[in-house]
């Protein structure tokens, strides 16, 4: 009776850190997708910064209009790109078992 009782509650180990091996493969996944995300808003940001500075050839400090709207364009790429990989964190993480 005892063999029973231990073979059943081994089995229900066995059970649950496989139900919690396949939540942290899928929260590793979203990681992985969620800094790819990230990385390419970045990416595109830093090239819209770069088309920024192209935009006021002038070193005086002070932006351009046309350089200032495309470095706020920049930054909206980058926090668009941040709330994305947040939500897919978050959706991972609140997956059912």
């Amino acid at each position: 009776m005892k063999k029973l009782i231990i073979l059943a509650a081994a089995g229900a180990s066995l059970s649950l850190a496989a139900c919690n091996s396949a939540q942290d493969k899928r929260e590793d996944a979203a990681e992985e997708q969620a800094e790819a995300v990230v990385d390419q808003g970045e990416a595109t940001a830093d090239a819209m910064e770069e088309r920024a500075d192209n935009l006021d050839k002038t070193v005086d400090g002070v932006d351009s209009t046309a350089e200032q709207r495309m470095e706020d364009k920049a930054d909206a790429v980058r926090e668009k790109a941040d709330a994305t990989a947040q939500n897919i964190e978050n959706k991972a993480e609140n997956a059912p078992q």
